[in-house]
């Protein structure tokens, strides 16, 4: 390798690995924020909260790389501009991209480590990291709740709307399921608002309940009856429910059972849950399809006339409906209306299912491209970094950090923006998590060829030139 080459290698990675350490502090420090409420007071060993950072840290690298790369690169050349050190070299006949060439070599080899850390590391660590937040939970009940899903507490199936007030006991809008000795679900109840009561020196949580029905089925004396099975609804201005904590806060850290979400599979079993979700969803919408054609009546029409020679020929519903009487028109036409109301609440329903079910297959899609996607960030950013440090022709903090920022913060938007449109089905999840990366390329060749020529990024003084002769041209008209 060429001395230059050398001087310009040691300059990007002080540069990277200072940038890199400083922002991924940052983000740590952020992320212990985030989690506050989760690791404070719960008389949590430090080693447990460590490995909850390190298991969190590897989500990170996706958001942090393609910030140092940006900053490294544009402070990089902005100090070899400022210095004449990049005038130097052109003068020895070293071209902008002939001076790149070691460091496009080392963000090919990041791109390459970056890939084996999405598919391997981030699964693993989110794996990990998940689990763990789990267990953590189960210390302080109140965080087990999340909003607007079922979450399991002691025998109870519990799920709440919404979540607020100190430790996030207050609640609202309370759904509870809670299964006798044989496992069945046989008591609902549902009340307006509610507030977790816990004593630090006490292992029962009480749960306060307002304003509510209190549903309870009734036990038959053959459990294998198929009679029908009386109910009891009462309401209730206040009800109260207690739960025994010593169980739920002997909680083993180490336990890992939960495998199975997206982020936490590499791209193999990425496409095989790819594939297995579309040929579900397939034959879902084919079932579906299939019922709800029996269930028009056209289906029953067909079969009673199935086995006959001649079909009746009827052209419009009068000739069909001038065989009955006036009340038993009346009454073929509530059916008919009741049969066309109850297939449109099918279809909203099924609509609702089948949006959600594609966007499970979407997140997974997203999930497999972003991986590649991520890979190339290194690189394109680096296009683009370079020679826009050459071309600001400024180092250290300030100007750079601005630029970098706003080109970092239009990729990361664009990027994220993108991704919630391929969730949905807006665009396609392909399109949305490489969407980032197809605009800034051609950003950065455009930058290359600037700063290649010595010129700016736009010619500030031709334009104000031409407009001024435009605007004499018009006054002489005039």
């Amino acid at each position: 390798m060429k001395v230059i080459d050398q001087y310009i290698l040691i300059s990007y990675l002080r540069k990277f690995f200072s940038f890199f350490l400083l922002i991924m502090f940052v983000f740590i420090f952020q992320t212990i924020w985030m989690f506050i409420d989760d690791l404070a007071g719960k008389e949590i060993d430090f080693e447990i909260i460590f490995k909850f950072l390190i298991f969190y840290t590897p989500k990170l690298i996706p958001l942090i790389l393609p910030l140092t790369v940006l900053l490294a690169s544009i402070m990089t050349y902005g100090d070899f501009a400022e210095k004449y050190e990049f005038a130097a070299m052109k003068s020895s006949g070293i071209s902008l991209f002939r001076s790149m060439r070691v460091l496009i070599g080392v963000n090919l080899v990041l791109c390459v480590i970056t890939f084996f850390t999405a598919n391997n590391l981030i699964p693993y660590a989110e794996f990990k990291s998940y689990n763990l937040r789990k267990n953590l939970a189960k210390v302080k009940p109140a965080l087990a709740i999340t909003e607007g899903v079922f979450n399991n507490i002691g025998l109870m199936n519990i799920k709440v709307d919404n979540k607020y007030g100190i430790d996030n006991s207050k609640l609202e809008d309370i759904i509870i399921h809670k299964s006798n000795k044989n496992n069945d679900n046989s008591l609902v109840i549902k009340a307006s608002s509610g507030e977790l009561i816990g004593d630090e020196g006490s292992d029962i949580l009480k749960i306060v309940l307002n304003d509510g029905y209190r549903y309870e089925e009734i036990l038959a004396e053959n459990p294998n009856s198929k009679e029908f099975k009386p109910q009891t609804k009462i309401y209730f201005d206040e009800h109260n429910i207690f739960i025994d904590l010593k169980e739920l806060n002997n909680v083993d850290f180490s336990e890992e059972k939960y495998n199975n979400t997206f982020r936490m599979q590499n791209i193999t079993q990425l496409g095989f849950s790819i594939d297995s979700l579309e040929k579900r969803l397939v034959n879902q919408y084919e079932n579906f399809a299939s019922n709800f054609y029996k269930r028009t009546g056209i289906y029953n029409f067909q079969t009673n006339y199935a086995n006959r020679s001649t079909i009746p020929d009827v052209k419009t519903t009068n000739e069909i409906l001038n065989d009955f009487d006036k009340p038993t028109i009346g009454q073929v036409l509530n059916s008919m209306e009741n049969n066309i109301e109850n297939q449109i609440t099918s279809l909203e329903s099924q609509k609702t299912n089948f949006f959600m079910r594609e966007k499970l297959i979407n997140l997974h899609k997203s999930t497999l491209y972003d991986k590649y996607a991520i890979s190339f960030a290194a690189i394109i950013l680096f296009f683009v970094g370079a020679p826009l440090g050459a071309i600001i022709r400024k180092g250290g903090f300030g100007y750079p950090v601005v630029i970098a920022l706003i080109m970092f913060l239009t990729y990361h938007f664009l990027g994220t923006f993108s991704k919630n449109a391929a969730e949905d089905g807006s665009i396609a999840p392909m399109l949305g998590s490489w969407i980032s990366n197809i605009l800034m390329l051609p950003i950065g060749i455009y930058l290359i060829s600037r700063a290649s020529s010595d010129k700016s990024i736009i010619n500030l003084d031709s334009k104000i030139e031409e407009l001024k002769s435009y605007l004499k041209k018009i006054n002489f008209k005039k």
